[in-house]
């Protein structure tokens, strides 16, 4: 059960990117989201975690790394997703959920989000601000039912630009 619920939550609560009036730099990001849940997946046995893996694939998700309740993800953003105004497409289709409410006030963004499908669904919101065009802060809330368990679940993300050629590193983290 725990297995499943990081799983697709992973998904939702990690990259949250959204545009400034000065558009973001292209190129690759890193990505470190912070919470109670993924401090969770140091209790995971191995041979779960190669379970853990598999759940995500189906989901179309990548597990990145995950280290003291901190998940840290690569991201390439190319120049036409830099000069989107709000990003939906890091949530939308993902897990079955939607964007809704989507709006941007300066740097800053607020959105909503529903996911529905057969195992999995929930509604939440995610924030942030881009305090430069090379770094970002965000945070994410997210009330679910997980194959039939209610779920809480909040995120606090910082992200950075490490540089303009997204294959300097291996996304798969």
């Amino acid at each position: 059960m725990k297995i499943t619920i990081v799983a697709v939550l992973t998904g939702l609560l990690l990259p949250h990117f959204v545009y400034a009036n000065d558009p973001i730099r292209s190129g690759l990001w890193e990505v470190t989201t912070r919470s109670d849940l993924l401090g969770l997946v140091q209790h995971v046995p191995p041979e779960n975690m190669q379970q853990l893996q598999n759940l995500a694939k189906q989901y179309g998700l990548k597990i990145p790394k995950i280290e003291n309740g901190a998940a840290i993800s690569h991201v390439c953003i190319t120049p036409e997703m830099a000069q989107q105004e709000i990003p939906t497409y890091f949530y939308e289709n993902r897990s079955g959920c939607t964007v809704h409410n989507a709006t941007r006030i300066g740097n800053s963004y607020k959105m909503d989000l529903h996911c529905k499908n057969a195992q999995f669904q929930g509604n939440g919101t995610a924030q942030g601000t881009f305090t430069t065009p090379e770094s970002f802060v965000g945070s994410s809330e997210f009330d679910s039912t997980v194959n039939g368990t209610p779920l809480y679940a909040s995120a606090e993300i910082k992200a950075r630009w490490i540089g303009g050629q997204c294959s300097a590193v291996n996304l798969t983290q």
